[in-house]
């Protein structure tokens, strides 16, 4: 089994779904790092991921919102799709959820 782990920050509020009587928090976290190529140039990469938290705990959605620190763990899946203004095929990263921790909201960091 593939598993993914995600610390990052929520680059939207998280969206309630019903899909087929079940319920879905959908929401997209970026991470970031830095690193040196090897002319010595620095290097920030933002990955983003777009999630799917399919629970009936529906209450966690009020706390997901832009700028939020979380901790994500999941099920990774590639997928990818044919831009249709670039005519490039686009890849992305996507994770079905099985559990996430809130580290810090955006107010937190504001406060400190």
């Amino acid at each position: 089994m593939i598993r993914i782990s995600v610390i990052g920050r929520l680059g939207q509020d998280a969206i309630v779904n019903n899909v087929n009587g079940k319920t879905v928090i959908n929401f997209s976290m970026a991470y970031s790092e830095k690193f040196k190529k090897q002319d010595g140039q620095e290097v920030d990469k933002t990955t983003w991921v777009s999630c799917a938290y399919w629970t009936e705990k529906t209450n966690v959605a009020s706390y997901l919102k832009k700028g939020t620190l979380i901790y994500m763990e999941g099920k990774p899946e590639a997928k990818t799709y044919l831009n249709d203004k670039t005519k490039e095929t686009v890849a992305q990263l996507h994770a079905r959820v099985t559990s996430l921790q809130l580290l810090s909201s955006k107010q937190d960091e504001n406060n400190e």
